[in-house]
């Protein structure tokens, strides 16, 4: 027995010498190619993190105060893709991009006083498209994968299954309201997620009817381009890209005319710019095509507004061209400006639909980018708007296999590499990694190799565990984040059709409005708006905690 042991520990040291060979029962000691910085200075002294806290519990205690008033107007900013470790790397993303260690920082959802979970599943898949979670945000019903405001009764690609299944969204019910509404994306604005805002449509990609097959025209489906110009006429502002749905097929696009995938596309000959702007023949209607035109206009002089600023989806930011594109923020402010005049207040739905895109391609970077974008604008919107009459809510439709680890030392370049190679192929790794993505690469059979230049790139594809041609959806919870009039509705873990129903209570539109029976929403002294009037005394005096 004692020679088969000693057998047995000479052969694993014999194997130790092994290259790749870790003896058994012993761990490989982790080689370490960085330096770790130590801590800042203030951050060793204890009375740093107690002060903190303390700080923090103040303001905590100080949410007892319920704003409980009325929302005059609704702001809900999607992130589309944007799920929690995407929220976290962006936070990082913006501090070391203002040239601090990154973790410490805040962007502005996190300073939101209420935050919640949302499980966003589709009726008919765990892991969820971006169409039928629009349907559950806006319509406040969830839906099948792939179908935009038609509940989960009706089968995708189907047309004559949308009739009868229609379901309307928040939007409609803010314009029955006799609210504004406006939709402002980076996407095109036939997209899922502007999309089921207006229309119906059993598939998300029938952008126009060339996209649509013959028997779907023919049962009376509509493509999404048209039901953008016809469902909800009302709309006051509309934002994004997507110009080459609007035009009769083969027109050459105004800023690519040279391009024939920018060329329109309808086959039914229909303009439907020119189609809006008979409607608004007789209201301060304009549209325009570029950032320029944009700055031009006296919005105080503007009460409808198209700006269609590509054939496509609009450029990623890190690509943006500032002279004929504008960015989110620019776009968000024009919006808010245009639909603030009307005294009943508005709803404005913001969507920074390219983070998605970013994590598809694998490029962690340009998606990240497009979060830090958002959250300029979300931020810009705090400073037109005010909390005490504004409901303001920021989300996602669904997460990505997105993911950073490797153990990284404090302040570490959210895009770098870890700070030790592999103990398996002995070779560098990033921080970020998708779980799956066309950034799987082998060479020679064996993991790709990766040099700190080439990470750095804008259009770098992070390493994947399994190949795909385009990364996946992830499948957990996201985050809601909210601030405003009835906020502290957003508590815990919710369903994600929950969210409509939600602003709508606060707004008093829509379904919920029983606790709005003979209010009127009267300005407190600091320009907050409580609930007043007869028959509802209890909330009207509960609602004035707003005013304190």
């Amino acid at each position: 027995m004692k020679v088969q042991l000693l057998l047995l520990a000479n052969l694993n040291l014999i194997c130790a010498f092994i290259p790749g060979n870790t003896p058994v029962g012993l761990k490989k000691k982790r080689i370490y190619h960085q330096i770790r910085r130590p801590p800042p200075v203030h951050e060793m002294n204890p009375t740093f993190w107690r002060n903190q806290a303390q700080d923090t519990l103040k303001r905590a205690l100080n949410l007892q105060k319920l704003n409980i008033g009325v929302a005059k107007n609704i702001i809900l900013f999607l992130g589309d893709g944007m799920g929690i470790p995407t929220v976290t790397a962006a936070r990082i993303l913006k501090g070391q991009l203002e040239n601090r260690n990154g973790e410490e920082g805040f962007l502005e959802m996190d300073k939101f006083p209420h935050v919640a979970l949302s499980k966003t599943y589709n009726t008919n898949a765990q892991v969820p498209d971006s169409a039928g979670t629009a349907t559950a945000y806006l319509c406040g019903v969830k839906a099948n994968e792939g179908t935009v405001g038609v509940s989960a009764a009706s089968v995708r690609k189907q047309c004559n299954t949308t009739f009868g299944n229609e379901v309307t969204s928040i939007l409609k019910w803010a314009e029955d309201a006799g609210k504004s509404t406006g939709i402002v994306t980076t996407t095109r604005v036939q997209h899922a997620t502007p999309s089921a805002s207006y229309a119906h449509s059993v598939n998300r990609d029938w952008y126009s009817d060339y996209d649509m097959p013959y028997d779907a025209v023919e049962q009376g489906c509509k493509d999404i381009a048209q039901q953008l110009i016809y469902n909800i006429p009302g709309i006051e502002v509309i934002m994004g890209g997507g110009r080459k749905y609007m035009f009769p097929r083969d027109t050459p696009d105004v800023e690519y005319p040279n391009e024939w995938k920018a060329n329109g596309s309808r086959l039914d000959g229909k303009n439907l710019v020119e189609e809006w702007k008979h409607s608004k023949k007789d209201k301060k209607a304009h549209y325009v095509w570029n950032r320029e035109q944009l700055k031009k206009l006296d919005l105080n002089e503007v009460d409808h507004l198209m700006g269609l600023f590509e054939h496509g989806d609009l450029q990623y930011e890190l690509e943006r061209n500032k002279t004929s594109d504008p960015s989110l923020e620019e776009m968000v402010t024009a919006a808010i400006r245009i639909l603030s005049k009307n005294p009943k207040g508005f709803f404005l739905l913001v969507e920074g639909g390219r983070i998605d895109h970013g994590h598809h391609e694998g490029k962690a970077k340009m998606a990240l980018f497009e979060a830090v974008e958002m959250d300029k604008a979300i931020g810009r919107a705090g400073t037109l708007t005010r909390d005490t009459d504004t409901l303001t809510v920021v989300t996602a439709d669904h997460s990505h296999v997105f993911t950073f680890g490797g153990y990284t030392f404090r302040g570490n370049n959210i895009f770098g590499l870890a700070p030790y190679l592999s103990d398996v192929d002995n070779r560098p790794f990033t921080s970020i990694l998708y779980g799956n993505g066309p950034g799987y690469a082998l060479e020679n059979g064996e993991r790709a190799n990766v040099s700190t230049s080439e990470i750095n790139e804008n259009h770098y594809q992070a390493q994947t565990a399994v190949p795909l041609r385009h990364e996946t959806h992830g499948g957990e919870d996201v985050a809601i984040f909210a601030k405003g009039p009835m906020a502290h509705l957003f508590h815990s873990v919710h369903e994600q059709n929950y969210i409509p129903h939600v602003m709508a209570y606060a707004a008093c539109i829509g379904q919920n409005r029983d606790h709005c029976t003979n209010l009127n929403t009267l300005p407190c002294d600091n320009g907050a708006w409580a609930a007043q009037g007869t028959g509802a005394i209890l909330l009207a005096l509960l609602a004035l905690l707003a005013c304190v």
